[in-house]
């Protein structure tokens, strides 16, 4: 028997539409949806975080723009550009723990799905190695490939556990929300009696027909007509005889909880995953320092042993990531930072230009470093006669 055939047995549920298997996963996605949320909203941001990252590409000391600047700010391969690689490279790091990137025709690759043999004392090997429907033949030496681990323990291991149990309370809770402002009303009449057919009919009728709409809440207002010898009470929520209405907040305070556990494993700020706009530039160090930085020496780090080596990296010839673009900053609070940079050397004009976004001047005086007559060599202090500095 195949699966869906299997399906089809068991689901009572299960309808075929156009040949499709339709089955029902809506109390399943309900209960696993707040962790979606919050699980991919840390994801993208940290994502759209890197993706503002230069990837830098020195040689010999010197910024310069190659085969490899365009591989890995432009386009790794025929198929993905940058941004797409780098979402996806993060993605399978905080989903899967590990990301591996192999080389193909001067192309980059993310791997969907890879094995891997693990050696101490000689390169590891990956095999089975697919990208989409497609599997590389042979194997790869861990020498050949860029292997990225984030953590020893798999943290989404971690939250699907907290999760398990959590849910179920958000569930519970949700439960409680929707019976406290659930519609109860107390019908009295005698029902006990011998009725005929035509009396049980307009009974029917009076419980279906008319209290169907009454009580559905896409109804903008409706009439309802209580017939002779029937009383009705509502025990619902602010009604005459009912208790008080439970809101939302007791759900939603939850549901803020799973966001703030999920931002705490991911190291990420809860403000910026909830949106808030209080205290954005202290939240935004926050997420520099103990979420992307780490995430940026774990890839230039990898990237420097197996792109470049030993020998070119100390040459000067190396990978660096430049996070300053990730926070956006005024010019005007720049300014005075920069002219002091200028003034003690610090930057070039073209520097200059770099971290505003704007073009490069094709000029060398642009890159000279200038120093103001303010500042002199300290070992020169003991020729200075009095009145001189």
């Amino acid at each position: 028997m195949s699966f869906g055939s299997w399906v089809k047995s068991w689901n009572p549920f299960y309808k075929d539409v156009d040949g499709e298997i339709q089955t029902i996963f809506v109390s399943l996605l309900a209960k696993e949806i707040y962790k979606r949320i919050a699980v991919d909203s840390c994801i993208n941001l940290i994502a759209n975080a890197l993706v503002r990252c230069e990837f830098k590409t020195i040689q010999k000391g010197k910024s310069v723009k190659a085969d490899n600047y365009y591989l890995l700010n432009v386009a790794p391969n025929k198929n993905q550009n940058a941004t797409e690689f780098k979402k996806k490279m993060v993605s399978n790091l905080f989903r899967k723990n590990e990301c591996l990137i192999v080389m193909a025709n001067d192309q980059l690759f993310i791997a969907d799905s890879f094995k891997v043999d693990e050696y101490v004392m000689r390169d590891s090997i990956y095999s089975q190695v697919t990208v989409g429907d497609f599997q590389f033949t042979g194997s790869f030496n861990e020498s050949d490939v860029i292997y990225l681990k984030l953590n020893d323990k798999d943290i989404m291991h971690v939250i699907n556990s907290f999760y398990k149990d959590y849910g179920k309370i958000l569930e519970s809770a949700k439960g409680i929300y929707k019976r406290s402002n659930a519609k109860k009303f107390v019908l009295k009449g005698e029902f006990l009696r011998s009725q005929n057919n035509d009396t049980q009919q307009k009974i029917n009728k009076m419980m279906t027909d008319q209290f169907k709409p009454w009580l559905e809440a896409d109804n903008a207002g409706a009439i309802f007509q209580l017939q002779n010898g029937y009383e009705m009470d509502d025990l619902s929520g602010t009604g005459k005889n009912g208790a008080s209405k439970q809101d939302s907040r007791d759900v939603r305070s939850l549901v803020d909880d799973v966001f703030d556990f999920v931002a705490t494993a991911f190291h990420v700020p809860r403000g910026l995953v909830k949106g808030d706009v209080v205290d954005v530039s202290s939240q935004t160090n926050n997420f520099l320092m103990f979420c992307i930085n780490p995430l940026v020496e774990l890839i230039s780090a990898e990237f420097n042993k197996k792109m470049y080596g030993k020998d070119a990296y100390l040459g000067g010839s190396y990978l660096k990531i430049d996070t300053s673009r990730i926070k956006v900053t005024d010019l005007n609070d720049m300014a005075t930072a920069l002219d002091k940079l200028f003034a003690i050397a610090g930057l070039s004009i073209n520097d200059i230009i770099d971290m505003v976004g704007g073009e490069r001047i094709d000029e060398p005086w642009a890159d000279k470093r200038f120093v103001t007559k303010n500042y002199m060599d300290a070992s020169q202090l003991q020729n200075v006669k009095g009145g001189d500095g």
